[in-house]
């Protein structure tokens, strides 16, 4: 009798039927932006990490699909030592980033295993990484059930970022070396004896030259010199090249090994 008491009454009572009428998707609509608000709603937990008068370096290896756009996915090295996997680089230079890392692997598969005329070994692969100045912000996120750190770069100064390239299996002491008091950046002059070092170290200067003549994406180079005299030749991308970098974009030192 009372299901059909309210049925009856809402069949003769035309006013109730308009507003059930528009009530009803009204809370549907209301219900499905709610949803909406939940699911894309950007968090805040923006964190800052590393110190912020060191270096940290983003290592490029692959890309991911992050909020419909394609961003470069790879390691985060800070000055301390930790690696954090899985990293994301979002924001500005992303599509740089991309452009770079497809050119470095294209041209390690047309040099790397030939021989480098100079020293007479072979070539080696290269892996570019992009340092940061400073405190780096980065946001934990759960993708298909997979943690990842991405790196909000639209936070970071344009004039503390920057692009390198080096041997592959050096890049952990790439950024390192940047963070160790007493290392400085300095030129190659192209009739140094480096070049006819028969190791990886000797190996690496010309390689960086035939791939900055094989892309304009890279230009220049030059070495880190620790303060125990060990070096680290690298290249620089011409994008992007951060004002804060200038001592190692362009070195004004140049490198003599017998002093």
């Amino acid at each position: 009798m009372v299901l059909r008491g309210l049925g009856g009454a809402a069949s003769t009572n035309p006013h109730n039927r308009n507003k059930v009428r528009y009530v009803i998707p009204i809370i549907i609509a209301a219900i499905a932006l709610l949803a909406l608000f939940t699911i894309h709603r950007p968090s805040e937990n923006i964190q800052y990490i590393g110190s912020p008068d060191k270096y940290q370096g983003f290592v490029p290896r692959d890309v991911i699909n992050y909020e419909g756009h394609t961003d470069p996915k790879g390691d985060l090295m800070l000055d301390n030592g930790t690696v954090i996997h899985n990293a994301i680089w979002h924001g500005k230079y992303s599509d740089t980033i991309i452009e770079n890392h497809n050119y470095i692997v294209k041209l390690n598969n047309d040099f790397v295993g030939k021989i480098n005329p100079v020293n007479n070994q072979p070539y080696v692969p290269l892996q570019d990484l992009y340092v940061i100045k400073g405190q780096v912000p980065v946001q934990q996120v759960t993708i298909n059930g997979q943690t990842y750190y991405v790196i909000d770069a639209n936070k970071i100064n344009e004039a503390d970022i920057a692009g390198f390239y080096t041997y592959k299996g050096w890049v952990n002491n790439f950024v390192a070396a940047i963070n160790t008091p007493g290392t400085y950046a300095a030129g190659l002059p192209g009739n140094s004896p480096v070049f006819k070092w028969t190791n990886t170290t000797g190996t690496l200067p010309y390689q960086i030259i035939l791939y900055n003549q094989n892309s304009q994406n890279f230009a220049g180079g030059g070495l880190l010199v620790l303060p125990n005299r060990t070096i680290i030749p690298y290249g620089v991308a011409i994008n992007p090249s951060g004002m804060a970098f200038s001592n190692f974009t362009a070195p004004l030192q140049i490198y003599n090994p017998s002093s």
